[in-house]
């Protein structure tokens, strides 16, 4: 019984492929198709039932039903060739495809190869998008998806996974990961923009980039803004959705770490992520003014590793003085270790504190410590934009980024009291 049902599963396989090749050339006279759905769900059985003789009679069973499939099908192709019909290869290299995935299914591997056949019928379908998309790419995105892809893929993983340097630190696979996941942010907020539009955009890219680092996305949301000065209003909305992002994030982060710490940060993250929100809302609408009669969006190469080195080298020296403070100073310097990180970072110090305050550091100083560096990098994210977005763009996001410190500081002082008069 098991072995009837992965035949069939390895039939459903090839009926589900040839169901889309045959929509595909539903307009072609019969007996000019090459291969259709009766066709492919012959394939994929006869790969099932190759496999399942080759674990009997070796894999020189499997080898040769292969090479029949693509004999089979090279005749057709041959003579469509001749004929001045070529449809490409796409089929022949689907029906081969086919034959595996019905020979997996065979030998037991359903999930893999069922999953495999549904992605390979989505792609085959998708022909009209892909084709169009790869027309629409530019020499710099094409190249700068590949730079992307080089220095994540390949550089990434064969770099060692140790620290170096004081304090043991510099760990090159850490750094370069913050190289990457900067750079990719830019990257992403540079195809979300150019397919959206700056309004929707920004928005998008603000809100999952600051599950990341609303720091990266106001990096590269500064530099966009210097030379597009018409979508200044929709890159300060990304930047302030970020903002908001990073609120809730860190309260999950460190609630993991030490759930004490809870009622004492939810009030102040609480009123932080409303008022960036509000702020958010208020810049996206005024957007709106900003889509009549706006200049021609220039973006830049979508991948750039310079201002992502420089970043990160920035980041870099930001750990090493925070350290620095933490050993000199032991749990005193938990506020200047605060001020110092909370510059360009918030995670680090937000779960070394949280993870602190299990031991030998008090919940409040801890939770005073954590509000500190998010207002450090608030402030930080401000100074930021006004200095490489330009005046114009820094002026909103300045306001918008202090009223969100006031509310903080606000919910900070009457959580406090609050909790003092509690005692």
């Amino acid at each position: 019984m098991d072995l009837l049902q992965r035949l069939a599963v390895a039939l459903a396989i090839g009926l589900l492929i040839g169901l889309e090749r045959g929509w595909q050339t539903r307009g072609i006279e019969e007996g000019h198709r090459v291969a259709g759905l009766r066709t492919f769900g012959l394939i994929a059985l006869f790969g099932g039932l190759a496999a399942l003789l080759a674990e009997r009679l070796g894999g020189i069973v499997l080898a040769l039903g292969l090479a029949s499939v693509a004999g089979l099908l090279l005749i057709p192709h041959a003579q469509l060739s001749a004929s001045g019909q070529d449809r490409g290869a796409t089929t022949a290299v689907a029906a081969l495809l086919t034959f595996a995935l019905g020979a997996g299914a065979a030998l037991g591997h359903l999930a893999v190869c069922v999953s495999a056949a549904v992605v390979t019928a989505l792609i085959l379908d998708l022909k009209p998008q892909l084709h169009a998309w790869v027309a629409s790419l530019s020499r710099d995105e094409l190249l700068g998806t590949l730079k992307l892809l080089l220095v994540s893929v390949v550089l990434l993983p064969v770099l060692p996974d140790r620290g170096y340097g004081p304090w043991q630190v510099l760990n090159p696979r850490h750094i370069w990961l913050l190289v990457v996941l900067i750079a990719a942010i830019g990257f992403a907020g540079y195809f979300t923009i150019k397919t959206a539009g700056p309004r929707l955009g920004a928005v998008f890219t603000g809100l999952l980039g600051g599950l990341i680092s609303s720091t990266a996305v106001a990096l590269n949301f500064s530099r966009l803004g210097r030379s597009n000065e018409g979508v200044h209003a929709q890159l300060a909305a990304g930047i302030l959705v970020a903002a908001a992002t990073m609120f809730p994030r860190i309260l999950g982060l460190v609630t993991v770490i030490n759930p004490k710490l809870l009622p004492l940060l939810a009030p102040s993250f609480a009123a932080m992520t409303l008022a960036a929100a509000a702020a958010t809302l208020w810049l996206w609408r005024r957007s709106r003014l900003c889509d009549q009669g706006q200049p021609t969006l220039r973006l830049p190469n979508p991948f750039e590793l310079l201002p992502a080195l420089k970043f990160t080298a920035m980041l870099v020296a930001i750990f090493i003085a925070s350290k620095a403070a933490s050993e000199w100073f032991g749990d005193s310097g938990a506020y200047a270790m605060s001020v110092i990180s909370g510059v360009a970072d918030v995670d680090a110090i937000s779960l070394s504190l949280a993870g602190m305050a299990l031991s030998n550091l008090t919940l409040e100083t801890a939770a005073l410590g954590i509000v500190i560096a998010c207002i450090t990098n608030t402030v930080s994210k401000g100074v930021m934009v006004w200095f490489i977005g330009g005046r114009g763009m820094g002026r909103p996001v300045a306001l918008a980024l202090a009223f969100t410190i006031m509310a903080g500081l606000v919910a900070l002082l009457l959580t406090h009291v609050l909790l003092g008069t509690g005692r």
